[in-house]
């Protein structure tokens, strides 16, 4: 996990080039999606070896969203620990989970959006975006943007593609997802992380093979494309 902390740091560091409020990684970003490791790879939410993101939050005052799996009272959980500028960190754990995570993970505790300026962030693991009761309790905690971690393979993202235009045209909000590329359990990531504006139109996209960010400025609705070097 090192290394993958320190290619998250590099990642954070462009981000605050192109001047965000906030960046968030795809679907148990740290350790890859890989189940069955799960149970190995878990850490506590206070895991000191996540510092670092705390201390890039506070000094360029961002907030961060990375993907682990995390330990819990009564099992493994799929979580995004969440760090805002001199705050106490938070982990948003997956309460809706695929049939096919149920014997390796355990439900979690969801949290309201994040706010971050005048916007409300509600955040999305993967399988989420298909409970609708998930955007329902978004949409009643008045979050002005839906945030999708994912990890979604070849064979999905169309699917899934469909279901976020869908939430962006039926609420008029924005809705971005973050998607992995490369390989995960045995499949093909899909990449294609997006942006849809209010209007449900899909304004920006990453292709299959090349990492990169989306930057979306809210006030302008302008979206820029970053590569690191």
């Amino acid at each position: 996990m090192k290394c993958n902390i320190e290619d998250h740091k590099a990642w954070i560091k462009l981000a605050v080039l192109h001047k965000t409020d906030c960046i968030i990684f795809p679907e148990l970003s740290l350790t890859g999606y890989e189940p069955e490791l799960a149970k190995k790879l878990a850490i506590s939410p206070n895991d000191d070896r996540l510092d670092d993101f705390q201390k890039l939050s506070n000094e360029h005052n961002i907030v961060i969203g990375v993907g682990v799996p995390t330990k819990s009272n009564t099992g493994i959980c799929i979580s995004m620990i969440i760090f805002q500028p001199t705050t106490e960190r938070v982990t948003y754990s997956k309460k809706y989970l695929h049939i096919d995570e149920e014997p390796f993970f355990v439900p979690g505790e969801n949290i309201k959006p994040l706010t971050i300026n005048e916007e409300k962030i509600a955040i999305a693991i993967c399988y989420e975006i298909s409970a609708q009761e998930h955007i329902d309790q978004a949409i009643k905690n008045k979050a002005t943007i839906y945030m999708a971690s994912v990890v979604k393979f070849i064979n999905g993202i169309e699917k899934a593609n469909h279901r976020l235009t869908e939430i962006a045209k039926t609420h008029h909000i924005p809705v971005m997802m973050s998607n992995a590329i490369g390989k995960a359990d045995n499949g093909e990531c899909a990449g294609n992380s997006s942006v849809w504006d209010e209007t449900s139109h899909k304004i920006g996209q990453l292709d299959n093979t090349t990492e990169g960010i989306l930057v979306f400025d809210t006030k302008t609705k302008e979206l820029t494309t970053a590569y690191r070097q």
